[in-house]
């Protein structure tokens, strides 16, 4: 079948090589039963090809069910994927079927793959090897013929690599991966899109659709829309609706564009002091390393202004109180493993001292997420809620990693 053809059935728009390469790997696999995992973006239309692949397979007449991996509480999932006995658990009044005993014979879209629990994640591999599961609460093993399509917006291989993703089900899963490439790397598509979008708001309004002097055709391709499509989408409908004139200039779009920054560091803080969300746990820990950083670079400072000027002690009580605070701020420990001051008594410093301190920090990723948790916790009195929405991740994330490292709020 012809690309052409896949783009107007299913309302893709754009003529971008790398957007017509994803969709030819669509269409050559969706003859087979080969597992796929679809790779991109948030707001890059990933579902629309699970959609295409199944429509085109020999199961387009059979059922096909797309689930949110990521919107299903972890202790539920697997009564929703494999069904659940009656009394397995609390509420569960009645026997259920799970997904893959409904869709039996068509085809599962698990979005947000990287989501899933790592005791689901075995369930599924079963799936994947051998067709079999388990109800929860039974011990009956029963058998489903299901084609699998997988998507995720995150680096699996690296979720792997801190052992929050099966490396044996990755493989399974990526028998054929398919890279649905981001907005900003479809500049070419940009106008073409806001154009489509456009004229389908000005006729569900019912007025003239919005155009773009030459500026503001080049701000549109210029920006990084970090949502991508839906993003786009979300623009089109808002000048559609807000604004007065038809013809859009470069200032008139930028009122409804977010700000954003050139560098591809978390952002801290705005222009305005308003701190931002970030965008993924990776953020998080950027951001903790790079505060810890400061504070060991400023204790290193203060120490060795000590070895220059052994008298700045005696002349400057404060200095004491300035060191025990930065330690007690972020509990900076040496390579001993004992804290940098313990009391606030003065440091006799004498001439064995070498002529640097060194002061190392611990860089382990899973005792700094852990550490940083906590704090979020403490600041918000325990409320999970608010804790969750500072760290910038689900409260949903929050709960698991709270089992996962054991921490009582």
């Amino acid at each position: 079948m012809e690309i052409q053809s896949i783009k107007n059935r299913f309302g893709i728009i754009g003529n971008s090589p790398a957007l017509n390469y994803a969709l030819q790997v669509a269409v050559q696999v969706s003859n087979t039963d080969l597992t796929v995992l679809i790779n991109g973006e948030s707001g890059v239309g990933k579902e629309v090809f699970s959609q295409i692949i199944h429509s085109l397979s020999p199961r387009k007449h059979n059922p096909f069910i797309a689930v949110n991996c990521g919107a299903i509480p972890e202790g539920t999932i697997d009564s929703e994927l494999f069904g659940h006995e009656k009394g397995s658990f609390t509420g569960a009044a009645d026997s259920r079927k799970g997904y893959f005993e409904t869709v039996n014979g068509g085809t599962i879209f698990l979005d947000e793959i990287g989501e899933l629990p790592l005791g689901t994640q075995a369930r599924l591999l079963r799936v994947l090897e051998t067709g079999e599961y388990i109800r929860v609460g039974s011990s009956k093993v029963q058998k489903t013929d299901v084609r699998i399509i997988a998507a995720t917006n995150k680096d699996l291989l690296q979720l792997v690599q801190v052992g929050k993703f099966r490396e044996d089900l990755y493989y399974r899963l990526s028998t054929v991966p398919i890279r649905v490439p981001s907005l900003h790397d479809r500049s070419e598509d940009i106008h073409l899109l806001f154009r489509k979008f456009a004229a389908d708001f000005a006729d569900k309004y019912k007025t003239a659709p919005v155009q773009l002097n030459e500026e503001a055709k080049q701000l549109l391709i210029n920006y990084p829309w970090p949502g991508n499509v839906r993003e786009l989408k979300n623009i089109a409908e808002q000048i559609s609706v807000l604004s007065q004139e038809k013809l859009i200039t470069a200032n008139d779009l930028n009122k409804f564009l977010q700000p954003y920054s050139n560098n591809r560091l978390p952002v801290l803080a705005s222009a305005n002091g308003k701190s931002h969300e970030f965008a993924n746990e990776r953020e998080i820990l950027y951001k903790l390393f790079f505060d810890m950083k400061k504070d060991v670079t400023e204790l290193k400072r203060m120490f060795l202004d000590v070895l220059q000027n052994p008298n700045l002690v005696s002349q400057n009580p404060s200095f004491i109180n300035d060191l025990k605070e930065l330690k007690d701020s972020d509990n900076i420990q040496t390579g001993m493993g004992q804290p940098v001051l313990q009391s606030s008594q003065p440091v006799i410093m004498n001439n064995d001292i070498q002529d640097h301190v060194e002061v190392e920090e611990s860089l382990n990723i899973v005792d700094k997420e852990r550490e940083l948790i906590i704090k979020a916790l403490k600041k918000h009195k325990s409320k999970r809620k608010d804790a969750a929405l500072d760290l910038g991740i689900s409260e949903r994330t929050l709960y698991r990693k709270l089992k996962e490292y054991d921490i009582e709020d």
